[in-house]
């Protein structure tokens, strides 16, 4: 029995000032085709079952525009595959603050889809020997610290359908809209047998390692990752796929096909509406402002038509003050005309000096310095690798410094 597991759709997401023809921003229609398209790809499949792991939408009251956009969407699904068991859970975005507020996930009932927002709720499917635990996301102090999933023992087949942060996914370093209030320990997922565990929230297709307790079976559990570019940083989330799935910059989208009966698994890329672009970095250490005005003329010649209409990003280090405020902002200009958006994130130099000791004579102190020198100084429980360690904290600091330096808009002359 194949299902199909995609999550965090996150229609209605508005981004940047470009717009359509129709004036409409240009980034919420990106993410609707490219929803379109990935719901086309899941008809062509015909599962019997299909799991949506929450984030349907940006936000708890989306634009009428991504109201319609989904409920046709859904509709054709549902159309398509009459028989088709379709269950969808709210994620963060999803659901409101208020307890009294409704849920507009609640509108795809009328279309035959099970909606589960208000707490955890089993779904049985006696045609299909199957019982779906849908758990959506709850807010801060509606739901007990350590969740208890249970499996249906009458059913041949258990599905796990969870919205939430499990705890190690999530980098440590990721900005405040990438992480929730308190990860789900993965040992919650343990104690049942399940034949398939289906999570939502992270942004990249990721298994996530988890064997029954009793059995010591392997559950195969996965985040499916977003349809779209649509997390606070995109360019982590390129970032991370290209080192966990190998897959190429931009081209790492796309959803889960399982089959429950014999364990064969498949993730189905989905061409994104918009391509993103990361340039070669260019390190800008010793360089006068004309001679980095020739390297990134140089690096966006190499680019050719590829930055046309598409999202792009150029990481400058190593830059001075001086050096950024006097480049010729005119070339910048244009490229902001030719890309879809474009951002020149430029990164003051290190003031350390990496091949000195922290305590070099004349050498200023950095925060990777005090940061290094702390986690070193700092107990460890037996049996933990302090260089591990280190190594860990300065990973994340750099991440942090990355997302923060990408947020800065760049001063133009």
């Amino acid at each position: 029995m194949r299902l199909v597991h995609l999550s965090d759709l996150h229609l209605g997401f508005r981004q940047f000032a470009r717009q359509t023809s129709a004036g409409g921003n240009q980034r919420e229609a990106d993410v609707a085709a490219t929803c379109a398209r990935a719901i086309g790809q899941v008809i062509t499949l015909a599962p019997e079952v299909v799991l949506v792991g929450g984030d349907v939408f940006h936000s708890v009251r989306p634009p009428n525009s991504a109201i319609v956009d989904a409920f046709q969407q859904f509709g054709r699904l549902r159309a398509a595959l009459p028989d088709a068991l379709i269950v969808m859970i709210a994620g963060n975005h999803d659901v409101p603050r208020a307890s009294d507020a409704g849920c507009i996930l609640q509108l795809f009932a009328e279309l035959g889809v099970h909606v589960v927002y208000r707490g955890p709720e089993r779904i049985d499917d006696p045609q299909r020997d199957l019982s779906v635990m849908a758990v959506p996301y709850a807010t801060p102090g509606t739901a007990p610290e350590t969740p208890v999933f249970t499996a249906d023992a009458n059913r041949r087949f258990n599905v796990l359908l969870v919205h939430d942060e499990v705890r190690g996914v999530v980098p440590e370093a990721a900005q405040p809209g990438d992480r929730l209030y308190t990860p789900i320990d993965p040992v919650s997922f343990e104690d049942a047998p399940w034949d398939y565990i289906g999570l939502g929230h992270y942004h990249v297709y990721r298994p996530i390692n988890v064997t029954h307790a009793a059995t010591g079976r392997r559950i195969p559990t996965y985040y499916s990752g977003s349809l779209d570019y649509t997390s606070t940083n995109p360019w982590s989330d390129v970032r991370e796929e290209t080192l966990r799935n190998g897959a190429a910059p931009g081209e790492g989208k796309g959803f889960i096909e399982h089959d429950l009966a014999t364990g064969a698994h498949r993730f189905h890329a989905v061409t994104v509406s918009r391509r993103l672009l990361d340039l070669p970095r260019i390190d800008a250490a010793n360089l006068l402002a004309p001679e980095l005005d020739a390297r990134i003329a140089a690096t966006v010649a190499d680019a050719g038509d590829a930055i046309t209409d598409a999202i792009v990003r150029l990481v400058v280090t190593n830059v001075s003050r001086h050096v950024l405020r006097t480049l010729d902002y005119a070339p910048l200009r244009e490229l902001r005309r030719r890309a879809m958006h474009f951002q020149l994130d430029a990164r003051r130099p290190e003031s350390a000096d990496a091949a000195g000791g922290a305590s070099a004579p004349g050498r200023r102190i950095t925060l990777r310095d005090r940061l290094a020198e702390r986690l070193r100084d700092r107990p460890l429980a037996p049996g933990l690798d302090r260089d591990r360690l280190v190594e860990l904290g300065l990973t994340y600091l750099t991440r942090a410094e990355e997302q923060v330096a990408a947020a800065l808009p760049v001063a133009e002359g």
